[in-house]
C-alpha cells in the first residue's frame, strides 16, 4: 500500500500511513450506502520542501490526520457515536450522499464564496472605531497591536481548520466545544450558552446601530413617534426577512455585495476627512488644532487602554462562525484560500483607514465610529449610508448561525423537512430566527448599558472562541498524532509551536481576567458619570 507524508499543520511533521479508506463503489451499493464519492487524493505526495504549503494554505495535498475520538452521534444525522477508526473521507462521502438529489443541499460552497461570507463578516462597521482605538493607544502601538492580532487569528484559524477536516461531522463550535474537553456534555451545554448568547448580542448591537442610521438620517424630521424604539423594530423585521435564505451559499451573493459596499463607506469616510477644512466639534482656542501622538498620551489609564486594544481584537476575533462555513464547503481543504484572502485585506484596510482617519481627526475630535468627525453633515449621511448592507449582513449572519444550531438539531432524524422546501422546515425556520431576532431587539432595548455590556460578554466569550479553545485543540491533535510536539519533538519548530500555544492560551486567560475587568470598570464609570440611558428610550441615538 503507497503511504503519503502526513502534511504538517502549523509545523508538525509526521509520516502516517493512509490506512483507512473509504469502501468501494461497490462495497457501498451492496451495503446499501449510496454515498457519492469525495475527491479523494490519488496524486503522489508533494516534495518533502514543499509540505509546508498545504499546512498553510491548504488544497489537494492536504493529507488529513487523525482524530482526537469518536464521532458525535448528536453531530451526524442517524447515527450514534461510532468508532474512532471512522475517516474523514468516509464521512464527508457520507455526507454528501445523504444531500444528493434534493432541493436543498448545504454542502455546496466553494471557497470563493466562503470568502464572500468572510469579507462581509470581518470588513464592518467595526473598522470605524479603530482611529479612536489609535487616539488612546498611540498610531505606533495600535497598528503593532493591529498586526499581531491579525496574525494571532490567523493561525489559530488554521488550527480551527485542521481540527474540523479531522472532523467533518462537526457543524458549529458547540460541537467543538464537547470534543475538546473528552466528550463531556457538560462541555457542550456550556459551549452552547456562549455560543448562542454572543451570536444573540451581536444581533442586538446591529439592532442599535441600524436605529442610529435610521435615527442619523432622519435628524431634522420632528414627526417620528418615539424615534428608537420605532426605528430598531423596523431593522429587527428587516433583518428577520434578510435571514430567510437557508444556505450559506445564497447568502455569500448578499455578503459580497455587503462587503463591497462597506469598502466604499470606509473610503468615503477616509477621503471626506482627508478633504475637510476641520473635523467636526473643531475650536481652535478651546481645543486646539488635531494632536496626533505616536505614544499613548500621559494620564492614560489601564482600564482606556485596554478598551482599546479590546476594540481591536474583537474585530479580528470571529472564529465562533468558522465551523458553520467549512461544514458548507463543498471542499474543506480549500478553506485557508479564502482565510488568507480575507486576513491580507483585513490587514491593509484596518490599519489604513484606522491611520489616515486618526492623522486627520486627532486625539480632540476623533469619535466611533468615525462618521461623527466628519463636519460635514452630506459626508457623514453619504458615507455612512454604504454602511447600511452591512449593518443588516452581519447581524443576518450570526442570526443565521444560531438558527442552524437550532434547526439542524430539531430535524436531525427528518431530513425530508431540513432538505427539501416543505411547509414545516420553512415555518420552523423562519420561526427560530424571527424568535432570536425579537429577543435581540429586547436586549437591545431593555439594557440601558448595553455597549458596555457586550464588551463584557465579548472578553467572556471570545477568550475561549477566539483563543483557549484552539490552544486545547492543538495540543489534543498533537497528542492523537502519538506525540506531543511541545514535549518530544525536539525540532526547533515543534518547540516554537508549542510555546506559541501555550501563550496563546494564556492570551484567553487574559482576556478573560484583565478584559472582563476593564469592562466591569466600563461600566461602573457609566454610572458614575450619569450616562447610562433608560429603557425602550424614544431618544435618538443618531451622530
Amino acid at each position: 500500500m503507497k503511504t503519503k507524508t502526513k502534511t504538517k499543520m502549523a509545523g508538525q511533521a509526521q509520516s502516517l500511513p493512509e490506512n483507512v479508506k473509504g469502501p468501494t463503489q461497490e462495497e457501498r451499493s451492496e451495503s446499501g450506502d449510496h454515498s457519492s464519492s469525495y475527491p479523494r487524493q490519488q496524486h503522489p505526495p508533494a516534495p518533502a520542501a514543499q509540505d509546508w504549503m498545504p499546512a498553510w494554505f491548504g488544497g489537494p495535498h492536504v493529507v488529513v490526520g487523525p482524530r482526537i475520538g469518536r464521532v458525535l452521534g448528536s453531530a451526524f444525522e442517524g447515527g450514534s457515536d461510532t468508532e474512532e477508526s471512522s475517516s474523514a473521507a468516509v464521512i464527508l462521502d457520507k455526507q454528501i450522499a445523504l444531500e444528493d438529489g434534493h432541493a436543498i443541499q448545504y454542502r455546496t460552497c466553494s471557497w470563493q464564496k466562503t470568502a464572500a461570507l468572510l469579507f462581509s463578516e470581518y470588513i464592518c462597521l467595526a473598522i470605524m472605531s479603530f482611529p479612536w482605538s489609535y487616539s488612546v493607544l498611540g498610531l505606533v502601538p495600535g497598528l503593532i497591536l493591529t498586526f499581531v492580532v491579525a496574525i494571532i487569528v490567523l493561525y489559530t484559524s488554521l488550527v480551527l481548520w485542521e481540527f474540523c477536516l479531522r472532523h467533518p461531522e462537526v457543524r458549529d463550535v458547540c460541537d467543538i466545544g464537547q470534543m475538546l474537553f473528552w466528550n463531556k456534555k457538560w462541555a457542550w451545554y456550556a459551549t452552547a450558552v456562549m455560543f448562542l448568547l454572543n451570536n444573540t448580542f451581536i444581533q442586538a448591537l446591529h439592532v442599535l446601530v441600524g436605529a442610529k442610521y435610521l435615527n442619523t438620517m432622519t435628524d431634522a424630521d420632528d414627526n417620528v413617534a418615539c424615534r428608537t424604539v420605532s426605528f430598531s423594530i423596523v431593522v429587527t423585521l428587516i433583518c428577520w426577512v434578510c435571514s430567510l435564505p437557508r444556505t450559506f451559499s445564497m447568502l455569500s451573493k448578499i455578503g459580497t455585495a455587503s462587503a463591497i459596499f462597506t469598502f466604499i463607506s470606509v473610503l468615503l469616510a477616509t477621503v471626506f476627512a482627508g478633504v475637510q477644512t476641520h473635523p467636526a466639534g473643531y475650536d481652535l482656542l478651546a481645543i486646539g488644532d488635531p494632536v496626533v501622538t505616536a505614544l499613548p498620551v500621559a494620564g492614560t489609564t489601564f482600564v482606556a487602554a485596554m478598551n482599546a486594544f479590546l476594540n481591536i481584537s474583537y474585530t479580528f476575533i470571529g472564529q465562533i462562525t468558522l465551523p458553520s462555513f467549512i461544514a458548507e464547503m463543498k471542499d474543506p481543504r480549500d478553506f485557508p484560500k479564502a482565510l488568507w484572502a480575507c486576513t491580507a485585506a483585513e490587514m491593509a484596510v484596518f490599519s489604513v483607514v484606522g491611520a489616515v482617519v486618526y492623522a486627520y481627526t486627532g486625539n480632540q475630535y476623533v469619535t466611533a465610529p468615525a462618521f461623527g468627525s466628519l463636519a460635514d453633515g452630506v459626508h457623514k449621511k453619504v458615507a455612512f449610508s454604504f454602511m447600511v448592507p452591512t449593518l443588516v449582513f452581519v447581524g443576518v449572519l450570526y442570526a443565521s448561525v444560531s438558527a442552524r444550531f437550532v434547526f439542524f438539531r430539531l430535524f436531525r432524524n427528518a431530513p425530508h423537512h431540513k432538505n427539501e422546501h416543505t411547509l414545516v422546515g420553512w415555518a420552523a425556520w423562519a420561526a427560530i430566527l424571527l424568535a432570536t431576532w425579537i429577543l435581540a431587539f429586547i436586549i437591545a432595548e431593555v439594557i440601558p448599558f448595553f455597549s458596555s455590556l457586550l464588551s463584557l460578554m465579548s472578553s467572556l466569550f471570545d477568550s475561549f472562541f477566539g483563543f483557549i479553545f484552539w490552544g486545547v485543540a492543538y495540543f489534543r491533535m498533537r497528542t492523537a498524532d502519538g506525540r506531543m510536539a511541545f514535549v518530544k519533538d525536539r525540532s526547533v519548530s515543534g518547540y516554537l509551536l508549542g510555546v506559541v500555544n501555550v501563550l496563546i492560551i494564556l492570551t484567553g486567560v487574559f482576556f478573560l481576567t484583565a478584559g472582563s475587568y476593564a469592562s466591569v470598570e466600563g461600566i461602573i464609570d457609566e454610572f458614575r458619570a450619569g450616562t447610562v440611558g433608560s429603557t425602550f428610550t424614544c431618544k435618538t441615538n443618531g451622530l
